[in-house]
């Protein structure tokens, strides 16, 4: 029963994301050519709402759907792997116009040469996983 509400959050999600023109390439290109702030303003207020959420989720000590106590952890910074990360997933965003949340979405509006793209995400995500102790962290 928990996985019905979590596909339907997914459903409301991915249409949130259909009519605030997240998944639109047109939107994204915009963004990394610095012609537009729509995507930039996206980004900031989901910024904006985590820290909140968070803070919030501290301070009342709120539980998760199944009763289990939300702790979030503090974790050293990296910045090596941070910035190897940033350039990998931002350089994967800007070639396919669509970030992992969002492939989903593209796919489901029947966008569907976006389907080698998810592949190519999941190949991606396999790799880090068979590589992550050779990989410097």
């Amino acid at each position: 029963m928990h996985v019905i509400k979590y596909l339907v959050a997914g459903i409301f999600f991915g249409i949130i994301l259909i009519k605030a023109e997240v998944i639109s390439w047109f939107r994204i290109q915009e963004m990394f050519h610095f012609q537009s702030f729509h995507m930039y303003g996206i980004i900031g207020s989901a910024v904006v709402t985590g820290i909140i959420s968070l803070f919030l989720m501290k301070k009342f000590r709120v539980k998760s759907l199944e009763g289990q106590p939300i702790a979030p952890q503090s974790k050293p910074t990296e910045y090596k792997a941070h910035l190897f990360g940033g350039i990998v997933f931002g350089l994967g965003w800007a070639l396919t116009g669509a970030c992992p949340g969002p492939i989903y979405a593209l796919i489901g509006s029947g966008y569907l040469p976006y389907i080698i793209v998810l592949i190519a995400a999941v190949f991606g995500t396999l790799s880090y996983g068979l590589l992550k102790d050779k990989l410097p962290h």
